[in-house]
């Protein structure tokens, strides 16, 4: 779930910036999140859970923030990009938390998360995005295509 909504965060970023991200910069910072987890668990074997958590979320959130500068090209994505992994960190260790009510929070947050992303792209038109563009076109595209092939069929 955290690594699907950091890619997410990236993603409509890409999206509405016009930036093009690659798939290795994704594998990246797909790599930089794992070694969240890994640096929380060799911390958290020395030092109180707290301490550990503060330290490697801060690495990793400065470390995919300076990336994404240099990949988004603007200090206004990249301060977005930076704010959404704080939340998003935040959120977790929230959670983590909050033993009893863990599922309960996670739930609503899902929930609130998933309106938002439903909110900011209403208005994207995503077969436009894909490169398939408008799907009545291509409906009567290939209805036309298979009338015309018919037509041209030698009796």
């Amino acid at each position: 779930m955290f690594i699907v909504l950091t890619f997410m965060a990236f993603f409509l970023t890409e999206i509405f910036s016009g930036a093009a991200i690659h798939p290795i910069q994704y594998t990246l910072i797909g790599l930089a999140i794992i070694l969240f987890y890994v640096i929380l668990l060799s911390l958290s074997e020395h030092i109180p859970f707290n301490v550990s958590y503060a330290i490697a979320s801060a690495g990793v959130i400065l470390m995919i923030s300076a990336y994404a500068k240099s990949v988004l090209k603007t200090r206004r994505s990249t301060a977005v990009i930076g704010g959404i992994l704080a939340a998003l960190y935040l959120f977790l260790f929230v959670t983590l938390q909050l033993e009893d009510y863990a599922l309960l929070l996670g739930s609503i947050g899902l929930f609130v998360i998933l309106a938002a992303v439903m909110f900011l792209t209403r208005r994207i038109d995503w077969f436009e995005i894909g490169g398939i563009g408008n799907p009545q076109k291509i409906h009567s595209f290939k209805r036309e295509s298979n009338l015309v092939e018919v037509q041209g069929v030698p009796d």
